[in-house]
């Protein structure tokens, strides 16, 4: 049964429609909307600093190893699919599914190992699922008992049983920055999929103008779950929302394909939540995922990188395996692939948040624990040219990606597996000054060069060479003089 379910999860993460972010995240270039509000620029500017976050996707249906939520979508897609005893009557899957609540008990779970982890691989801040689409709460939430605290639940009697608050708790004893991940859509809660009428699709299954009272309902459940996150976890710094597709008509943009098929408008009021939120949690960064405007503080493309810089705040997610939740025996990005996304991306303007999905055991798989080892040693190393950095022209430039910071720049080489390093390389950087030094990150002696017409030709020691033949990403710095 696990097998066909993985078979789904790689389905999704193969289909499903990431190019959504990507599309936004290119479109919304010119529509961004810059904060007003002085708190939220200081921690967008704080956020942007940061390069590196950790994301998680968790819930009930890590114990089946199927994609998060999207098997209880009524739609014809592969990431959609339901597989298992269930599969051929969806009412009775989605019975099943959600009863996977009654079941669920990771008594592995240690948020303070994670917390180091993350710690150790240079993240500095961490977004946590509070609630996917299926509507599960890894929180105590007072307006559901579809959660991970009720009593239908085995671990709700766990001292830990209020996972999110956990979370929250042991990154913040690590200084890292705190987002809650929220999903807008609900597919629980009968305010949002109305028993009345069966689902049709990811969307709300009625008219929210034809039944106003029943819309008003699910707005005051949303704001009220989200409020809860906001009052009562302690310091918040994002409010990381979910489910484009829940959002004002007015917002939808025809030009792209997945918007186009939004039949309502599906407006939750996020001028109240934001101001809620910001009330509560001042300077939060709210991130109304894909759907632009003043509560889009910052752009999210999903599984993709843009292939230019963006003068914008924007992140990439993305998956450290091939699915964002657990899957037995997923096969893992290389540090080497995770390190030089990372430099490409923050050549680019952008954050990487990358997600890593807990098991139904609480644990995550043992090949996460070691990537996070692998990429903490090279940011130990050459993390100076990637927290605090800005970019710079030409920012990517074939395998080369330019930064600075203060005086220096830093011209990073991203090597092709078994590309050993010459003992002559030109590192095509051509503002240079008088005077000027440089060096390979992690190696104390400057290096001698020359300037040609095509930039700074570098000799490298073989001592050198031999050091970095392997390593995923060679750093010059160089620090104009005079």
């Amino acid at each position: 049964m696990k097998k066909v379910f993985v078979l789904i999860a790689l389905l999704y993460c193969s289909m499903i429609p990431f190019v959504q972010a990507q599309q936004h995240s290119e479109q919304n270039h010119q529509q961004y909307i810059w904060p007003k509000d002085a708190l939220v620029k200081k921690k967008l500017d704080q956020w942007q600093d940061n390069k590196f976050g950790l994301l998680m996707h968790w819930g009930t249906y890590s114990q089946w190893g199927i994609v998060e939520s999207w098997s209880l979508c009524p739609e014809d897609e592969g990431w959609c699919e339901r597989k298992g005893p269930a599969s051929a009557n969806y009412f009775e899957y989605k019975k099943a599914y959600e009863n996977l609540q009654t079941s669920f008990n990771p008594i592995q779970f240690n948020p303070d190992k994670w917390a180091q982890a993350a710690q150790d691989a240079g993240m500095k801040y961490v977004v946590f699922t509070t609630k996917h689409h299926d509507g599960f709460c890894m929180f105590d939430s007072k307006y559901t008992t579809y959660k991970v605290t009720d009593k239908k639940s085995p671990f709700s009697s766990n001292p830990k049983s209020n996972i999110a608050k956990e979370v929250f708790e042991a990154f913040r004893k690590k200084d890292f920055m705190v987002g809650a991940y929220f999903s807008k859509p609900d597919w629980n809660t009968p305010s949002y999929w109305w028993p009345y009428f069966p689902p049709k699709d990811r969307n709300v299954n009625y008219n929210p103008k034809k039944y106003p009272q029943k819309w008003q309902e699910f707005k005051d459940f949303t704001y009220n779950q989200i409020e809860e996150l906001m009052t009562e976890y302690g310091k918040m710094d994002i409010l990381w929302l979910d489910g484009g597709w829940v959002r004002p008509f007015s917002s939808i943009d025809t030009s792209i394909s997945w918007q186009r098929t939004i039949p309502y408008d599906q407006d939750i009021d996020m001028s109240r939540i934001a101001a809620m939120g910001r009330k509560n949690q001042p300077g939060l960064l709210v991130v109304d995922r894909t759907v632009g405007g003043e509560y889009e503080n910052y752009v999210t493309p999903e599984q993709s990188i843009p292939d230019h810089y963006m003068p914008i705040p924007w992140e990439t997610c993305m998956t450290m395996g091939s699915s964002w939740s657990f899957v037995p025996n997923d096969p893992y990005k290389s540090s080497r692939e995770i390190i030089q996304t990372l430099v490409d991306i923050v050549a680019k303007n952008g954050n990487l948040l990358l997600n890593v999905a807990p098991g139904p055991d609480g644990e995550w798989h043992a090949e996460a624990y070691q990537r996070m080892k692998e990429i903490g040693y090279w940011l130990n190393i050459h993390g100076e040219s990637i927290y605090g950095t800005k970019p710079i022209a030409p920012y990517r430039e074939g395998q080369w990606a330019f930064n600075r910071k203060g005086q220096s720049v830093y011209v990073t080489y991203l090597p092709k597996m078994g590309e050993s390093m010459p003992s002559l390389i030109t590192v095509p950087w051509k503002s240079v000054g008088k005077s000027m030094l440089v060096h390979l990150i992690g190696e104390s002696t400057s290096l001698s060069y020359k300037i040609t017409a095509s930039g700074i030709q570098v000799r490298i020691p073989n001592y050198i060479q031999e050091k970095l033949t392997d390593n995923p990403a060679w750093v010059f710095k160089i620090t104009q003089t005079l």
